[in-house]
């Protein structure tokens, strides 16, 4: 869509705001299905997340990310969208999600949805008359192919979701692509309609207020027109990030499935749409080799998206203080003038209290430190509450992967699981019904309302933290340099105009001797536990302890 194609649309930006105001922000995601349930039939909905609007203000967050609620025949829970622009009966109806956008901004938050634009439901209309014949109007809006003279699929590609990238479609006597299930076909992004009808899609929504958009996916969004094979990936450079270990996924290199350069331009046309209206992005970057160089890619300049996560700290291995100064020199090496949101944990990974076994210390080591990084930050919801990964028995499970992959891969069904509001409650307070996923018992005594009333629980670091970042401009829109690692700890400083923080974090169980920047520092965040030079002999920090300090410039 271009910026003529725009102007004849009248669209209505919204009021003038900090254009900027997603630099350095903490957006809170919120997994609908899981969050709470209004109504009484076991799935979570919009007015539960308007009834709990005010908690996560009270987080102090700046945004709020809210994985799918359009239509769906929920094969892939949300994530198969058979109406882009329409709520799925059991999350409720465009006015609750009005109610959701006009009390979220009373509260001050921006909201984001979550946009799936690399593929649809094969129950989507446009796929049911793609699929209808080769030479309709939409038959060239999916990814179609013919078979190889022995009637095996086009090319090697493979699915995230097991097997083979194609599905046979005796009907047109093709294949067509789908990256994760063979009920989401991937749309075609070299047919100029389906951007326009895409564009149009997120139109619809920042016409009805939305601030901006996670948009899933972001480097699948194009293919390669020659449908050429993706080349073996070495046993070495195998990285199960973002498919397990189990799954022949990891066994290629993803160049021609995925990772376009077209995909510049797309997202180009994008942003012209997001700047109308003073809107942001932030782009799921999934692939385990060169993640942090799209991100780069994806968000230098004005004409991509603003922000991008990759998977370096959704990863299995703890991120130590070497591994953490490994990251982020490559970040500035490849991604120096782009813009990161980091995450410990979503929807799609173990929780990283479970997966990286952190104990109450290390969790509050973790949650001050992502909130002194340079990028914006997102955090899952529960994550703030400490709770680990719900053990879901397999007569429960829920999610297709997990099921394709027992009982090596469990899926994606125990970070999912009911929020847990009170523990004196049925379900946690989740529901008055049966959820659509069990409770876990071991999530209760970790309730919000548990929390709220200990002055020790996580709950109140959080807070406590995210207070932190906003009080120092600096957390948020800052410079960082002098990334070091010094044994277990971690140092560095971020710096503007105004102020210079020097942040140093023992990431290990055991005390650890740090170097003490010269100079007139002072010494902050006692609120959270940070030890200032006269702490000790001034050269040690104890376990999971950050020292954090401050001087004017």
């Amino acid at each position: 869509m271009t910026a003529q194609a725009l102007e004849k649309t009248g669209a209505t930006p919204h009021p003038e705001t900090d254009r900027d105001w997603w630099r350095g922000a903490v957006i809170y995601q919120i997994y609908p299905r899981s969050f709470q349930d209004s109504n009484g039939d076991g799935v979570g909905d919009l007015l539960g997340i308007v009834e709990r609007l005010p908690y996560i203000a009270s987080l102090g967050v700046d945004a709020v990310w809210i994985s799918p609620f359009f239509t769906s025949p929920m094969k892939d829970f949300g994530y198969d969208v058979s109406d882009y622009c329409d709520v799925d009966p059991m999350f409720g109806g465009l006015s609750d999600f009005d109610a959701v956008i006009e009390t979220a901004h009373l509260y001050g938050m921006k909201v984001l949805i979550d946009l799936v634009l690399s593929h649809s439901s094969d129950q989507h209309p446009w796929f049911q008359q793609s699929q209808s014949s080769r030479d309709n109007d939409k038959a060239n809006w999916y990814v179609w192919a013919d078979p190889r003279p022995d009637g095996t699929p086009p090319n090697n590609w493979l699915s995230i979701f097991g097997g083979p990238a194609w599905q046979w479609h005796p009907g047109r006597e093709q294949y067509f692509l789908h990256n994760f299930l063979t009920s989401q076909p991937d749309l075609n992004f070299h047919e100029p309609q389906v951007q326009d009808a895409l564009l149009g899609v997120a139109q619809f929504w920042l016409d009805r207020g939305v601030d901006g958009f996670r948009l899933d996916t972001i480097n699948f969004y194009v293919h390669d027109k020659e449908l050429r094979d993706n080349p073996p990936l070495a046993k070495a450079e195998r990285n199960d990030s973002i498919a397990p270990s189990v799954n022949p996924y990891n066994h290629q290199r993803h160049l021609y499935s995925k990772n376009q350069p077209e995909n510049l331009e797309f997202l180009a046309k994008f942003r012209t749409l997001m700047d109308r209206y003073n809107a942001a992005a932030v782009g799921e970057v999934g692939d385990a080799q060169r993640g942090l160089e799209i991100l780069g890619e994806y968000t230098a300049g004005d004409k991509g998206v603003q922000m991008c996560y990759a998977f370096e700290f959704l990863a299995k291995d703890i991120p130590t203080a070497a591994r953490m100064a490994e990251v982020f020199h490559h970040f500035k090496e490849v991604a120096g003038d782009g813009w990161a949101c980091w995450a410990f944990s979503n929807h799609d990974v173990v929780r990283h209290a479970t997966r990286w076994h952190l104990s109450p210390s290390a969790m509050r080591a973790y949650t001050t430190l992502i909130m002194c990084l340079q990028g914006s930050v997102c955090l899952y919801q529960g994550e703030e509450l400490g709770l680990p990964e719900a053990d879901v028995a397999f007569d429960d499970l829920q999610d297709p992967y997990g099921i394709e992959f027992w009982p090596e891969f469990k899926g994606r069904d125990g970070c999912r699981t009911p929020m847990v509001w009170n523990e004196e409650l049925l379900h946690g307070g989740f529901s008055s019904a049966r959820p659509w996923l069990p409770v876990s018992s071991e999530h209760l005594h970790l309730s919000v309302n548990t929390q709220e009333h200990s002055p020790d629980g996580l709950l109140h670091h959080y807070r406590k933290a995210i207070a932190f970042r906003h009080a120092h401009a600096v957390l948020d829109k800052g410079d960082m340099t002098g990334i070091t690692a010094e044994g277990d700890v971690l140092s560095f400083y971020r710096i503007s105009e105004d102020e210079e923080l020097f942040c140093a974090f023992n990431l290990s169980d055991t005390p650890s001797a740090m170097t003490v920047p010269e100079g007139d520092w002072h010494h902050i965040g006692t609120e959270i536990n940070s030890a200032g030079p006269g702490y000790g002999n001034g050269l040690t920090l104890g376990p999971w302890q950050p020292c954090l300090l401050r001087r004017k410039t």
